[in-house]
Protein backbone atom coordinates (compact mmCIF):
# COMPACT_ATOMS: atom_id res chain seq x y z
CA UNK A 1 0.00 0.00 0.00
CA UNK A 2 2.90 2.36 0.71
CA UNK A 3 3.87 2.18 -2.97
CA UNK A 4 0.88 4.34 -3.87
CA UNK A 5 3.27 7.20 -3.06
CA UNK A 6 5.65 6.79 -6.00
CA UNK A 7 7.35 9.08 -8.49
CA UNK A 8 4.35 9.19 -10.82
CA UNK A 9 1.92 10.23 -8.09
CA UNK A 10 4.33 12.80 -6.67
CA UNK A 11 4.62 14.40 -10.09
CA UNK A 12 0.82 14.55 -10.34
CA UNK A 13 0.58 16.22 -6.91
CA UNK A 14 3.35 18.63 -7.85
CA UNK A 15 1.64 19.57 -11.12
CA UNK A 16 -1.67 20.16 -9.31
CA UNK A 17 -0.03 22.47 -6.78
CA UNK A 18 1.91 24.28 -9.52
CA UNK A 19 -1.28 24.91 -11.51
CA UNK A 20 -2.88 26.36 -8.38
CA UNK A 21 0.17 28.47 -7.51
CA UNK A 22 2.59 29.27 -10.34
CA UNK A 23 5.64 30.00 -8.08
CA UNK A 24 5.45 26.46 -6.65
CA UNK A 25 8.67 24.66 -7.74
CA UNK A 26 7.32 21.28 -8.84
CA UNK A 27 10.71 19.75 -9.68
CA UNK A 28 12.30 20.74 -6.39
CA UNK A 29 9.26 19.44 -4.52
CA UNK A 30 9.42 16.05 -6.24
CA UNK A 31 13.17 15.78 -5.63
CA UNK A 32 12.72 16.52 -1.94
CA UNK A 33 9.90 13.97 -1.67
CA UNK A 34 11.90 11.23 -3.38
CA UNK A 35 14.93 11.74 -1.13
CA UNK A 36 14.71 8.81 1.30
CA UNK A 37 11.12 7.91 0.37
CA UNK A 38 11.89 4.25 -0.39
CA UNK A 39 12.99 3.62 3.22
CA UNK A 40 9.66 4.76 4.68
CA UNK A 41 6.38 2.99 5.39
CA UNK A 42 2.93 4.37 4.51
CA UNK A 43 2.24 6.96 7.23
CA UNK A 44 5.88 8.00 7.35
CA UNK A 45 5.76 8.63 3.60
CA UNK A 46 2.73 10.86 4.04
CA UNK A 47 4.52 12.82 6.77
CA UNK A 48 7.65 13.10 4.62
CA UNK A 49 5.65 14.49 1.69
CA UNK A 50 3.86 16.89 4.04
CA UNK A 51 7.24 18.21 5.17
CA UNK A 52 8.15 18.81 1.51
CA UNK A 53 4.87 20.67 1.04
CA UNK A 54 5.73 22.86 4.00
CA UNK A 55 9.14 23.63 2.47
CA UNK A 56 7.73 24.67 -0.92
CA UNK A 57 4.26 26.13 -0.29
CA UNK A 58 3.84 29.79 0.64
CA UNK A 59 3.62 30.99 4.24
CA UNK A 60 1.66 31.55 6.43
CA UNK A 61 -0.43 28.41 6.71
CA UNK A 62 -3.62 30.08 5.46
CA UNK A 63 -1.96 30.90 2.12
CA UNK A 64 -0.68 27.33 1.78
CA UNK A 65 -4.14 26.00 2.64
CA UNK A 66 -5.68 28.15 -0.08
CA UNK A 67 -3.25 26.69 -2.64
CA UNK A 68 -4.03 23.12 -1.56
CA UNK A 69 -7.78 23.75 -1.72
CA UNK A 70 -7.47 25.23 -5.19
CA UNK A 71 -5.55 22.13 -6.31
CA UNK A 72 -8.13 19.59 -5.13
CA UNK A 73 -9.87 17.20 -7.47
CA UNK A 74 -13.58 16.27 -7.45
CA UNK A 75 -15.42 14.96 -4.40
CA UNK A 76 -15.84 11.23 -3.89
CA UNK A 77 -19.29 9.66 -4.05
CA UNK A 78 -20.67 9.10 -0.55
CA UNK A 79 -20.56 5.31 -0.75
CA UNK A 80 -17.61 4.60 1.54
CA UNK A 81 -15.43 3.26 -1.27
CA UNK A 82 -12.33 5.38 -0.74
CA UNK A 83 -9.80 3.23 -2.61
CA UNK A 84 -6.08 3.69 -3.17
CA UNK A 85 -6.49 6.62 -5.56
CA UNK A 86 -7.96 8.82 -2.82
CA UNK A 87 -4.98 8.09 -0.58
CA UNK A 88 -3.13 10.75 -2.56
CA UNK A 89 -4.58 13.20 -0.02
CA UNK A 90 -2.97 11.57 3.03
CA UNK A 91 0.01 13.98 2.86
CA UNK A 92 -2.34 16.96 2.56
CA UNK A 93 -4.07 15.95 5.79
CA UNK A 94 -0.73 15.28 7.49
CA UNK A 95 0.26 18.79 6.45
CA UNK A 96 -2.87 20.26 8.08
CA UNK A 97 -2.38 18.28 11.29
CA UNK A 98 1.30 19.19 11.59
CA UNK A 99 1.37 22.80 10.43
CA UNK A 100 -2.20 24.05 10.81
CA UNK A 101 -2.94 23.70 14.51
CA UNK A 102 -2.29 27.40 15.15
CA UNK A 103 -4.61 28.59 12.36
CA UNK A 104 -7.87 26.99 13.38
CA UNK A 105 -10.29 28.39 10.81
CA UNK A 106 -8.04 27.81 7.80
CA UNK A 107 -7.23 24.29 8.99
CA UNK A 108 -10.87 23.36 9.67
CA UNK A 109 -11.96 24.72 6.29
CA UNK A 110 -9.31 22.68 4.48
CA UNK A 111 -10.14 19.50 6.40
CA UNK A 112 -13.80 19.95 5.50
CA UNK A 113 -12.80 19.94 1.83
CA UNK A 114 -10.27 17.13 2.14
CA UNK A 115 -12.70 14.79 3.92
CA UNK A 116 -14.92 14.96 0.83
CA UNK A 117 -12.04 13.44 -1.15
CA UNK A 118 -10.45 11.06 1.39
CA UNK A 119 -11.15 11.30 5.14
CA UNK A 120 -10.12 13.76 7.83
CA UNK A 121 -11.03 11.37 10.66
CA UNK A 122 -7.39 11.15 11.81
CA UNK A 123 -6.26 14.78 11.45
CA UNK A 124 -9.37 16.23 13.11
CA UNK A 125 -8.49 14.50 16.38
CA UNK A 126 -5.58 16.86 16.98
CA UNK A 127 -8.07 19.75 16.84
CA UNK A 128 -10.49 17.98 19.18
CA UNK A 129 -7.62 17.67 21.65
CA UNK A 130 -6.37 21.26 21.35
CA UNK A 131 -9.73 23.01 20.82
CA UNK A 132 -12.28 20.58 22.31
CA UNK A 133 -15.28 22.90 22.70
CA UNK A 134 -14.72 24.80 19.47
CA UNK A 135 -14.21 21.65 17.41
CA UNK A 136 -17.13 19.84 19.04
CA UNK A 137 -19.37 22.76 18.08
CA UNK A 138 -18.15 22.38 14.49
CA UNK A 139 -18.93 18.66 14.65
CA UNK A 140 -22.50 19.46 15.72
CA UNK A 141 -22.86 21.71 12.68
CA UNK A 142 -21.39 19.06 10.38
CA UNK A 143 -23.78 16.45 11.77
CA UNK A 144 -26.69 18.30 10.12
CA UNK A 145 -24.82 19.41 6.99
CA UNK A 146 -26.17 18.54 3.55
CA UNK A 147 -22.86 16.88 2.64
CA UNK A 148 -22.71 13.21 3.70
CA UNK A 149 -18.91 13.28 4.00
CA UNK A 150 -19.13 16.00 6.65
CA UNK A 151 -21.89 14.16 8.50
CA UNK A 152 -19.77 11.05 8.49
CA UNK A 153 -16.76 13.02 9.80
CA UNK A 154 -18.86 14.22 12.74
CA UNK A 155 -19.22 10.59 13.78
CA UNK A 156 -15.97 8.99 12.61
CA UNK A 157 -13.83 11.84 13.93
CA UNK A 158 -15.26 11.47 17.43
CA UNK A 159 -14.86 7.70 17.75
CA UNK A 160 -13.14 7.17 21.12
CA UNK A 161 -11.22 4.12 19.86
CA UNK A 162 -10.72 4.83 16.17
CA UNK A 163 -8.30 2.15 14.86
CA UNK A 164 -4.75 3.33 14.07
CA UNK A 165 -5.39 6.65 15.84
CA UNK A 166 -4.72 8.03 19.33
CA UNK A 167 -7.67 7.44 21.62
CA UNK A 168 -9.88 10.33 22.64
CA UNK A 169 -9.57 9.82 26.40
CA UNK A 170 -12.13 12.49 27.30
CA UNK A 171 -14.79 10.70 25.25
CA UNK A 172 -13.76 7.32 26.64
CA UNK A 173 -14.36 8.72 30.13
CA UNK A 174 -17.60 10.52 29.24
CA UNK A 175 -19.11 9.71 25.83
CA UNK A 176 -22.31 11.72 26.35
CA UNK A 177 -21.22 14.52 23.95
CA UNK A 178 -20.57 11.88 21.29
CA UNK A 179 -23.97 10.29 21.92
CA UNK A 180 -25.55 13.72 21.41
CA UNK A 181 -23.92 13.86 17.97
CA UNK A 182 -25.01 10.33 17.12
CA UNK A 183 -28.62 11.17 17.99
CA UNK A 184 -28.54 13.59 15.05
CA UNK A 185 -27.26 10.85 12.74
CA UNK A 186 -29.14 7.72 13.81
CA UNK A 187 -31.59 7.98 10.89
CA UNK A 188 -29.17 9.35 8.31
CA UNK A 189 -30.25 8.36 4.77
CA UNK A 190 -26.71 7.38 3.70
CA UNK A 191 -25.40 3.89 4.67
CA UNK A 192 -21.82 5.24 4.68
CA UNK A 193 -22.80 7.56 7.54
CA UNK A 194 -24.87 4.98 9.41
CA UNK A 195 -21.94 2.54 9.35
CA UNK A 196 -19.80 5.13 11.11
CA UNK A 197 -22.52 5.70 13.73
CA UNK A 198 -22.62 1.96 14.45
CA UNK A 199 -18.84 1.74 14.70
CA UNK A 200 -18.77 4.73 17.05
CA UNK A 201 -21.36 3.11 19.33
CA UNK A 202 -19.39 -0.13 19.25
CA UNK A 203 -16.33 1.85 20.40
CA UNK A 204 -18.33 3.41 23.23
CA UNK A 205 -19.56 -0.03 24.31
CA UNK A 206 -16.02 -1.13 25.14
CA UNK A 207 -15.68 1.53 27.87
CA UNK A 208 -19.30 2.36 28.67
CA UNK A 209 -21.46 -0.71 27.99
CA UNK A 210 -24.40 0.46 30.10
CA UNK A 211 -24.73 3.73 28.15
CA UNK A 212 -24.54 1.84 24.87
CA UNK A 213 -27.19 -0.64 25.99
CA UNK A 214 -29.50 2.17 27.09
CA UNK A 215 -29.02 3.99 23.77
CA UNK A 216 -29.57 0.90 21.64
CA UNK A 217 -32.62 -0.17 23.66
CA UNK A 218 -34.18 3.24 23.04
CA UNK A 219 -33.19 3.34 19.38
CA UNK A 220 -34.51 -0.18 18.75
CA UNK A 221 -38.10 0.79 19.58
CA UNK A 222 -40.12 1.19 16.35
CA UNK A 223 -36.81 1.51 14.48
CA UNK A 224 -36.76 1.83 10.69
CA UNK A 225 -34.49 -0.69 8.99
CA UNK A 226 -31.54 1.69 8.72
CA UNK A 227 -31.52 2.36 12.45
CA UNK A 228 -32.18 -1.31 13.26
CA UNK A 229 -29.04 -2.15 11.27
CA UNK A 230 -27.07 0.40 13.33
CA UNK A 231 -28.26 -1.23 16.56
CA UNK A 232 -27.31 -4.73 15.37
CA UNK A 233 -23.88 -3.61 14.25
CA UNK A 234 -23.27 -1.42 17.30
CA UNK A 235 -23.93 -4.31 19.69
CA UNK A 236 -21.64 -6.78 17.92
CA UNK A 237 -18.82 -6.66 20.49
CA UNK A 238 -21.23 -6.97 23.41
CA UNK A 239 -22.96 -9.90 21.72
CA UNK A 240 -19.60 -11.58 21.14
CA UNK A 241 -18.90 -11.10 24.85
CA UNK A 242 -22.21 -12.76 25.71
CA UNK A 243 -23.84 -9.65 27.15
CA UNK A 244 -27.39 -10.69 28.03
CA UNK A 245 -28.87 -7.22 27.62
CA UNK A 246 -27.40 -6.85 24.13
CA UNK A 247 -28.67 -10.28 23.10
CA UNK A 248 -32.11 -9.44 24.52
CA UNK A 249 -32.30 -6.17 22.54
CA UNK A 250 -31.64 -8.14 19.34
CA UNK A 251 -34.39 -10.60 20.19
CA UNK A 252 -32.15 -13.48 21.22
CA UNK A 253 -33.84 -16.27 23.19
CA UNK A 254 -33.10 -16.56 26.89
CA UNK A 255 -31.41 -19.89 27.71
CA UNK A 256 -31.64 -21.24 24.15
CA UNK A 257 -32.47 -24.93 23.85
CA UNK A 258 -30.47 -26.44 20.99
CA UNK A 259 -28.68 -29.62 19.95
CA UNK A 260 -25.34 -29.44 18.10
CA UNK A 261 -24.25 -32.26 15.77
CA UNK A 262 -22.60 -33.25 12.49
CA UNK A 263 -19.44 -31.37 13.45
CA UNK A 264 -16.68 -31.35 10.83
CA UNK A 265 -13.27 -29.69 11.17
CA UNK A 266 -10.87 -30.20 8.27
CA UNK A 267 -8.15 -30.61 7.29
CA UNK A 268 -6.43 -32.23 10.23
CA UNK A 269 -3.75 -31.07 10.88
CA UNK A 270 -3.72 -27.54 9.48
CA UNK A 271 -0.44 -26.22 8.09
CA UNK A 272 0.52 -22.62 8.86
CA UNK A 273 -0.44 -20.55 5.83
CA UNK A 274 -3.49 -22.70 5.01
CA UNK A 275 -7.09 -22.55 6.27
CA UNK A 276 -9.31 -24.79 8.37
CA UNK A 277 -12.96 -25.36 7.44
CA UNK A 278 -15.63 -25.76 10.09
CA UNK A 279 -19.24 -26.90 9.79
CA UNK A 280 -21.91 -28.04 12.21
CA UNK A 281 -25.66 -28.54 12.41
CA UNK A 282 -27.86 -26.88 15.00
CA UNK A 283 -31.33 -28.13 15.90
CA UNK A 284 -33.89 -26.23 17.97
CA UNK A 285 -35.22 -28.37 20.83
CA UNK A 286 -37.50 -25.68 22.29
CA UNK A 287 -41.31 -25.93 22.03
CA UNK A 288 -41.51 -22.42 20.56
CA UNK A 289 -39.58 -20.48 17.87
CA UNK A 290 -36.13 -19.27 18.97
CA UNK A 291 -34.09 -16.30 17.76
CA UNK A 292 -30.46 -17.42 17.77
CA UNK A 293 -27.37 -15.22 17.46
CA UNK A 294 -24.62 -17.61 16.45
CA UNK A 295 -20.90 -16.84 16.62
CA UNK A 296 -17.85 -19.03 16.98
CA UNK A 297 -14.66 -18.65 18.97
CA UNK A 298 -11.24 -19.94 17.95
CA UNK A 299 -8.79 -20.28 20.84
CA UNK A 300 -5.61 -19.18 19.06
CA UNK A 301 -2.33 -20.39 20.50
CA UNK A 302 -0.03 -17.60 21.67
CA UNK A 303 3.76 -17.37 21.62
CA UNK A 304 3.98 -18.52 25.26
CA UNK A 305 1.94 -21.65 24.56
CA UNK A 306 -1.27 -20.35 26.13
CA UNK A 307 -4.44 -19.63 24.19
CA UNK A 308 -6.70 -16.64 23.70
CA UNK A 309 -10.17 -16.81 22.11
CA UNK A 310 -11.14 -14.63 19.18
CA UNK A 311 -14.83 -14.46 18.37
CA UNK A 312 -16.10 -14.35 14.78
CA UNK A 313 -19.61 -13.48 13.66
CA UNK A 314 -21.46 -16.31 11.97
CA UNK A 315 -25.21 -15.89 11.55
CA UNK A 316 -28.46 -14.80 13.16
CA UNK A 317 -31.54 -16.90 12.49
CA UNK A 318 -34.91 -17.95 13.87
CA UNK A 319 -35.59 -21.69 14.16
CA UNK A 320 -38.97 -23.28 14.57
CA UNK A 321 -39.39 -26.24 16.99
CA UNK A 322 -37.39 -29.17 15.63
CA UNK A 323 -35.97 -27.12 12.74
CA UNK A 324 -32.30 -27.61 11.81
CA UNK A 325 -29.72 -25.45 10.09
CA UNK A 326 -26.20 -26.17 8.90
CA UNK A 327 -23.56 -23.48 9.39
CA UNK A 328 -20.03 -23.29 8.09
CA UNK A 329 -16.99 -21.03 8.18
CA UNK A 330 -13.31 -20.97 7.28
CA UNK A 331 -10.44 -19.72 9.43
CA UNK A 332 -7.28 -18.59 7.67
CA UNK A 333 -3.84 -19.25 9.12
CA UNK A 334 -2.13 -17.12 6.48
CA UNK A 335 0.42 -14.59 7.73
CA UNK A 336 -1.21 -11.26 8.57
CA UNK A 337 -0.17 -8.00 10.19
CA UNK A 338 -2.95 -8.06 12.79
CA UNK A 339 -2.42 -11.56 14.17
CA UNK A 340 0.57 -13.89 14.33
CA UNK A 341 -0.14 -17.62 14.21
CA UNK A 342 1.66 -20.34 16.18
CA UNK A 343 1.63 -24.16 16.02
CA UNK A 344 -0.31 -26.11 18.63
CA UNK A 345 -3.77 -27.32 19.57
CA UNK A 346 -6.59 -24.88 18.82
CA UNK A 347 -10.09 -25.28 20.26
CA UNK A 348 -13.32 -24.06 18.68
CA UNK A 349 -16.59 -23.21 20.42
CA UNK A 350 -19.96 -22.29 18.97
CA UNK A 351 -21.51 -19.37 20.83
CA UNK A 352 -25.31 -19.53 20.82
CA UNK A 353 -26.80 -16.38 22.34
CA UNK A 354 -23.60 -16.04 24.32
CA UNK A 355 -23.51 -19.64 25.57
CA UNK A 356 -20.43 -21.67 24.63
CA UNK A 357 -20.85 -25.10 23.01
CA UNK A 358 -17.52 -26.91 22.44
CA UNK A 359 -17.10 -28.13 18.87
CA UNK A 360 -13.68 -29.77 19.21
CA UNK A 361 -10.24 -28.77 18.07
CA UNK A 362 -7.43 -29.17 15.57
CA UNK A 363 -3.66 -29.13 15.43
CA UNK A 364 -1.71 -26.45 13.61
CA UNK A 365 1.74 -27.41 12.37
CA UNK A 366 4.58 -25.30 11.03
Amino acid sequence: MKDVFNLALLREIADELHRAHAPFDADAFVARCMDGLDRLELTARAAHIAEAMHAHLPRPFAEAAAVIEAALGPELPADGKIGHAAMRYMPHLAFVQTYGLDDYEAAIRLQAELTKRFTAEFSIRAFLEKYPERTYARMLAWAVDDNAHLRRLASEGTRPRLPWAPRLRAYQHDPRPVLELLELLKDDPVPYVRRSVANNLNDIAKDNPALTIATCRRWAKHAPEGRAWIVRHALRSLVKAGDRDAIRILGGAENPSVRIGRIAIAPQPVVLGDAVRLSFAIESTAPQPQRLLIDYAVHFVKANGGARPKVFKLRALTLQPGEKAVLSAAVSFAAMTTRRHFPGHHRIDALINGEAHPLGGFEVTG
